[in-house]
């Protein structure tokens, strides 16, 4: 077994002790890990899902009788991850009480290690509310898009209505005790928050100025656990790291920190790197195939998650967003946080530009699924899944700002009205945001003649200088 140097432990915090702008200030800007704790105890799951501090099966078994789920076999290696399986959520939970008395004891019967992993029980479950989230965590561009938009539009890559295409990135985890998750980084390279509702849960974090140091010398494949017998000739910088260490008790919020700050510079870092990749496996067909640069955007897709095209309709459709509330809301507090994610919108925009994917020639060879989804403004202004992203992400920013005022059951009944009013509809102006209540707003004819279609990345940067410009002039 390989030597786990230990630097230190990981810092713990009363959450309730900290305002959003202390958290983003101490955590999240300098990319620190840290354990929240005085967060859960108003959770309807602490009071369900656990009983005389055990999980309560029975409650799942009740409730989630037809669930299936995605179970990873912890004593079977299969590529770079464990074997996954499918299960009916009683059969694993009968899997786990046929080898232990209480979860983590085993009898005279061999262990389970099988680990309940990335189960949507928040889409599943709309109407049971399991937890709250906390303030800090409200400003979640991905999941805010695909609680109303899907992830591919190409049918070529995905079928709309695949699970993973119209999937969000909240999970449920459950497990016996010796289960666990190989080494790896999260999702798109985002940060990510983790509560534990019951049990312990041991954690090693590493910064990521080390990252480096766990892959082969030829920088390809990553340690597949640190606690395996690692070759030092092929893992050479293994015994370099050092890393952080905590204990997670039930109740526990960890935030596990990102590479960087924002999620989109994230997930644009990321998709460069591993296009890069995708496109030298195949670099020797480039002269015989008819339509190359689609080819590496399917095969980045299928390795990543996410293409560039995926990535440019997410980031225009949510820039629009913005935008349209921005206009409603120019010299309030939510103005700061808008203008900040359209100066970062506008960043990774700018870095586009300059991709071979984004070149005239490869434009014209878009599916016209993808082109339609970000070109045409005055059709996306009227689908009704875009107010919805118009209207999740205003609630967002009043959430995080009533929160930090204390006036949340103000806000409650204003929301009540506001969703009745989107319930019948876009009204006579045309404006479908709803921080608005004029009759005759003309927010959406404004942004359209700003721009008539966002062909590719290089309009986009321009349409938020000239809303810049724009908001300036209206002050």
């Amino acid at each position: 077994m390989a030597m786990v140097k230990i630097g230190g432990e990981i810092e713990r915090v009363d959450g309730r002790s900290l305002t959003y702008d202390h958290f983003i200030d101490r955590y999240m800007k300098p990319n620190l890990p840290v354990v929240l704790t005085g967060l859960t105890h108003t959770w309807q799951s602490l009071t369900d899902w656990v009983q005389n501090s055990n999980p309560n099966l029975s409650f799942f078994s009740s409730l989630c009788s037809t669930s299936t789920v995605q179970v990873a076999d912890c004593n079977k290696k299969q590529y770079s991850d464990q074997k996954r399986l499918e299960m009916t959520l009683p059969d694993l939970i009968h899997s786990w009480t046929q080898h232990s008395h209480d979860g983590s004891k085993p009898t005279n019967e061999p262990q389970s290690f099988l680990y309940l992993k990335d189960w949507h029980f928040v889409k599943e479950y709309p109407n049971y509310c399991a937890y709250t989230t906390p303030t800090f965590f409200k400003d979640d561009w991905l999941n805010i898009y695909l609680d109303s938009h899907t992830l591919h539009r190409d049918s070529d890559i995905c079928p709309h209505q695949n699970e993973a295409n119209c999937a969000d990135y909240r999970f449920v985890y459950m497990g016996p005790k010796g289960t666990w998750t190989p080494l790896h980084a999260d999702v798109f390279r985002s940060y990510s928050w983790s509560a534990n509702v019951c049990g312990k849960k041991y954690w090693l974090l590493l910064p990521p100025s080390q990252s480096h140091l766990l892959f082969d010398r030829n920088g390809k494949s990553l340690i597949y656990s640190i606690y395996d017998d690692i070759s030092e000739m092929q893992f050479p910088g293994f015994k370099k790291t050092v890393w952080l260490k905590c204990t997670q008790e039930s109740g526990d919020m960890i935030f596990v920190p990102s590479g960087w700050y924002h999620q989109v510079h994230n997930l644009w870092n990321l998709l460069v790197e591993d296009y890069k990749i995708a496109k030298e496996y195949i670099e020797d067909i480039r002269d015989i195939s008819d339509d190359f640069e689609s080819l590496c955007q399917r095969n980045l897709a299928a390795n990543t998650g996410m293409n560039f095209y995926d990535l440019f309709i997410f980031i225009t459709r949510y820039a629009l967003a913005n935008i349209i509330e921005l206009y409603h809301v120019p010299n309030s507090k939510i103005a700061i946080h808008l203008v900040h994610n359209l100066t970062s919108i506008q960043d990774v925009a700018s870095k586009m530009t300059s991709e071979e994917a984004f070149s005239a020639e490869n434009v014209r060879s878009i599916s016209w699924e993808n082109y339609d989804a970000f070109s045409d403004i005055g059709k996306a202004f009227e689908e009704k899944k875009f107010h919805e992203l118009c209207e999740a992400v205003i609630k967002t920013y009043k959430s995080v700002e009533s929160d930090e005022e204390e006036e949340e059951e103000e806000e409650e009944e204003e929301e009540d009205g506001i969703k009745f009013e989107m319930r019948n509809g876009i009204k006579k102006g045309g404006c479908f945001s709803i921080n608005c209540s004029k009759d005759d707003c003309d927010v959406p004819g404004l942004v359209k003649g700003l721009v008539s279609k966002i062909s590719g990345p290089q309009d986009l940067v321009d349409l938020m200088g000239r809303v810049m410009e724009s908001i300036k002039d209206r002050d």
